[in-house]
Order: structure tokens, then C-alpha cells, then sequence
């Protein structure tokens, strides 16, 4: 049995190498990888007694040759294979360890072109792609984790069909990644990132309990480990809208940085929101806007659980608690949920993976555009279109109002009171709905809503809405501008005695 071993990644590989020969394989092996299992004493034929031809072009072309891939193709099973193989002088090679040219480190690292094109692998994926057709025949090992598997599937001789099976897929998904990060990166260098082609690769992360109903399958897919890099799941196995909802608070309770930020979300939209000089303070506030609505929903905590808070979240149903991080004694409070899902960060705030691009699947296909980003600058930058100026609170208020608006399902409007929102309206077909809707929930939940801040993530077309707001005591407002009707709506914020700021950038969010 012959071995073919050529990797990039060289983690493991001697022990592989070594674990093969103990069994009885025989290796070939290239460049660098020949030269480490040669140092590390495994007994290792360089390819080009193989090839029967020199390396060359730089390394360019080292294994695109009849002898390997005839060896890796052909059919054992054939009759006619196995004779022509004979008569061309073709040894069969029974197993291919690839991986491939670190093209995603290169680009992270450099943008010298050249030196990038020079990663770009080759013979690697053509190996693979070979051995992964002739699964039947030939063992394709692309994952360095694998390596012990494979070796005691081999030693135990239960190198099954199946077995082999699922190596194949797993390679097919790594050249297909591979490709596709190439073409994508093409992309983005030549085509802005909108080529003809665009692909969106993820790996599997987990399997959620099912999907968004229980007839329907989910899991979890990431770019580039990105959500397990930032989250450890402790406790409960979370369904898809768990995720969805955890991505919602995610995005607004880390877009305050260092503060001591607290978001309740109930299908996808916030149900309450605080900052306080605490964190029990703020989820404290938070509750207030909609503890109704806060009921099964899913918290954010922008810091780190502990046991008062933790005693003060179990006092009502949730559905998930994501934080920074969570303290043993939080952590032994929870136990006690069983339905309860817990994610942390290992950090003292909450990080977002920031995705340079986001898609939403319509019939048929997704768009796909650049991701939306909030700037902290947004709200500091505003331009003051009114006579009033806001005050420091004010301006506090408005920066939250319109973060949290800016994250916030279209139409929507969001009222902020001393650091904490006391209501919000989302989702509406219309601008006035919104803000209606969100008054008369703050109204049914005994919320106080004079001298609050509003905002609207995308402009007023009409004075009706500032008129509104005047007529609730609002008291400072924050919108995009942009309307044909804006002078109409200044001199209604003039008229009410309100301060009024345009930012000049909209967030729709559908």
C-alpha cells in the first residue's frame, strides 16, 4: 500500500507519516514535506522517483503526472484499469494526505500580488479531487484531525465504504472552500466585491433543534470560525430563532463599546434596552420598557454575569442569556433553568465578528451588499437643524435611540428616557404607525414619556410625527433628513420647542 503525503499545514504530519510505516505503508512524499518526515527518520520516496521527472517551474509543477494521478485514478476493480496501469507502469496510490497553500493567511498578510498568485495551489486540489473521485480505491485525507481516525480505522481494519464516503465530501468541501475564497478575493481586488459569481461558504458549527418551526432542519454555519471563535455555547441546545435573536441583541448591546450595555430581543426585534451605571441597573431598566414582551426572549449583557444578576434574570422565563462572560456562582444560579441556553465570549465586553458583507435570501436567489455600520461619529456629527440645542443627557439619549433604531426592523421609531428605552415601534408599514404604536405600548406600561429622545432610522416625510411627538413630551430628536418636506419639520421641532438633529445617513433595516 502507498501513501502519497504533501501538505502545506504540517501539524501532525510526522506522526502520521509514522503511524502509516508502522502499518506497513509505504510513503512518497514533496518539497517541505518531504524534507521534515526525511529529517524525522520515516523511510520517504521524494516524488520525482515517482514522476520520473524533475520538479520545476519553481515548485509550480511537482505532482501534474500520469504516475501520480493514474496511480490515485484508476480503477482497482477493472480489469481493464488494473492491465493498462500494469503496461504503462502505473503503482497504484492507495491514500492522498493534502492541504493546501495557506492562500487565506497570504491575503490577510500582504497585498503583493504576485507573492499572492504564487499561493494559489494547483496540484494540491487536483490531487485531492482525484483521489476524492476514486473514493472507492483511495483514502483522501484532507483534515489534520482526521489523522487519527484514519489510522485506527486502518489498524482495525474498518476502512468501510461509508468511511471513505465521508472523507470524499469532506474533501469535495475543501477544494470547493478553497476555490471559492479565490474567486471571492478576485472578486473583491478587481469587480468591488460584485462579480459574476458571487459564493458564500460556511462551516457547520452545530445542528439547532430544528429550524424556524419544528418541520423544518437548521444548524449553524460560520465564516471562518467566526462565531465559536467569539462563543462558547455552556448550557441548553439553542433552535435557529435562538441564534437569530442572539445575533439581534448581539449587535446592539456590543455596539456600546465599553459601557455597561443590557438588550432584551423577542423575535428579532429589541423589547428593552438600558444603560446604567450597572449592569443589574441596566437590565433592571431595561425590563421596564416590556417585561411582557422580555418574557421567553433573549438577553445580551455587554459585560460580565454575576451572581445578583443572575438571581435578579431568573426571576422571569428566558430563553437565552449571552454576556461577555459568566461567574461560577452565575453560572450554578442558571442550573436551575433547565429550558435556559447560555453563550459567553470569555472577555469582559461583547465583540461583534464585523462581516465585511451581508445577504438575505428571496425566491430563486439572495441579494447581497456591503454590511451596514452604525459609526459612533454618526450622532456626534449630526448637524443641529433646530433653534434648541440638546442637552448632554439629551445627546446621550439620542445616541442610544439611534443605534438601537439603526438595528431595529424598518419602520420603526425609538423613544430613549435617561439612558433606557421606553418604547419602541418596529416593523410598521408606515413611519406614524410606528410611532403611535410604540406611545401607546409605553402608555399601557405606565413608561413616562416626556422629556425623552426619539429617533427614526430613516427620515420623516410629513411634520404629522413630530407633532406626535411633541404631544408625548418629547423633547430631542434624531433623524437622517433628506425629506422634500425637512423645512416642514424643522419648523414643527421649532414650533414644539424640541432639538432636532439630521444625520444624513440612513439604516433602513428589512
Amino acid at each position: 500500500m502507498r501513501a502519497l503525503l504533501s501538505v502545506s499545514d504540517k501539524t501532525g504530519i510526522v506522526e502520521f507519516a509514522q503511524g502509516l510505516e508502522q502499518q506497513g505503508w509505504e510513503i512518497v512524499s514533496t518539497g517541505g514535506t518531504y524534507k521534515k518526515l526525511h529529517e524525522a527518520g520515516v523511510k520517504v520516496i521524494e516524488i520525482d522517483e515517482i514522476t520520473k521527472f524533475p520538479e520545476c517551474f519553481e515548485g509550480r509543477v511537482k505532482t501534474l503526472n500520469p504516475y501520480v494521478h493514474g496511480g490515485i485514478l484508476h480503477k482497482r476493480g477493472d480489469a481493464a484499469h488494473v492491465a493498462q496501469a500494469k503496461e504503462l507502469g502505473v503503482e497504484g496510490i492507495d491514500l492522498v494526505c493534502v492541504n493546501l497553500y495557506p492562500f487565506k493567511e497570504t491575503i490577510e498578510r500582504t497585498e503583493d500580488f504576485d507573492e499572492i498568485i504564487e499561493n494559489i495551489d494547483i496540484g494540491g486540489p487536483t490531487m485531492v479531487r482525484s483521489a476524492a473521485k476514486n473514493f472507492n480505491d483511495v483514502l483522501i485525507v484532507t483534515d489534520v484531525n482526521d489523522y487519527s481516525a484514519v489510522l485506527n480505522t486502518l489498524e482495525n481494519k474498518e476502512d468501510t465504504l461509508a468511511f471513505r464516503r465521508a472523507l470524499m465530501i469532506k474533501a469535495f468541501e475543501h477544494t470547493a472552500a478553497y476555490d471559492a475564497m479565490i474567486a471571492n478575493y478576485m472578486n473583491g481586488r478587481f469587480n468591488d466585491g460584485f462579480g459574476a459569481y458571487q459564493f458564500i461558504t460556511g462551516k457547520k458549527s452545530f445542528q439547532t433543534r430544528y429550524g424556524e418551526n419544528p418541520h423544518q432542519k437548521g444548524a449553524l454555519y460560520e465564516f471562518d470560525n467566526h462565531f465559536t471563535k467569539h462563543f462558547k455555547q455552556l448550557k441548553g441546545e439553542a433552535s435557529f430563532n435562538n441564534i437569530n435573536d442572539v445575533n439581534g441583541a448581539l449587535k446592539i448591546a456590543s455596539s456600546f463599546k465599553d459601557e455597561n450595555a443590557v438588550c432584551i430581543v423577542k423575535h428579532g426585534n429589541p423589547c428593552g434596552f438600558a444603560l446604567k451605571d450597572t449592569l443589574l441597573a441596566s437590565y433592571e431598566e431595561a425590563l421596564k420598557c416590556d417585561p411582557v414582551s422580555a418574557f421567553g426572549g433573549v438577553v445580551a449583557v455587554n459585560g460580565v454575569v454575576d451572581k445578583v444578576l443572575a438571581e435578579k434574570m431568573n426571576e422571569i422565563f428566558l430563553e437565552v442569556v449571552m454576556a461577555a462572560d459568566f461567574t461560577p456562582e452565575a453560572l450554578e444560579i442558571f442550573e436551575k433553568k433547565k429550558r435556559l441556553k447560555l453563550f459567553a465570549q470569555g472577555g469582559e465586553k461583547l465583540v461583534m465578528s464585523k462581516d465585511s458583507h451581508d445577504f438575505k435570501h428571496v425566491d430563486g436567489g439572495f441579494v447581497y451588499q456591503n454590511s451596514d455600520c452604525i459609526c459612533d461619529n454618526e450622532v456626534h456629527n449630526a448637524e443641529k437643524k433646530s433653534d434648541l440645542t440638546a442637552s448632554t443627557q439629551e445627546m446621550k439619549d439620542l445616541e442610544i435611540a439611534w443605534k438601537v433604531a439603526g438595528l431595529t426592523k424598518s419602520n420603526c421609531v425609538v423613544y430613549v428616557k435617561d439612558a433606557a428605552m421606553v418604547a419602541v415601534g418596529m416593523g410598521m408599514t408606515s413611519r406614524v404607525d410606528a410611532a403611535q404604536c410604540a406611545l401607546k405600548k409605553a402608555k399601557e406600561m405606565g413608561l413616562d414619556v416626556s422629556g425623552a429622545a426619539m429617533a427614526s432610522e430613516a427620515f420623516f416625510p410629513f411634520r404629522d410625527s413630530i407633532d406626535a411627538a411633541a404631544a408625548a413630551g418629547v423633547k430631542a430628536i434624531i433623524e437622517p433628513g433628506g425629506s422634500i418636506r425637512d423645512d416642514e419639520v424643522i419648523k414643527a421641532a421649532n414650533e414644539h420647542g424640541i432639538s432636532l438633529y439630521f444625520t444624513t445617513v440612513r439604516h433602513f433595516l428589512h
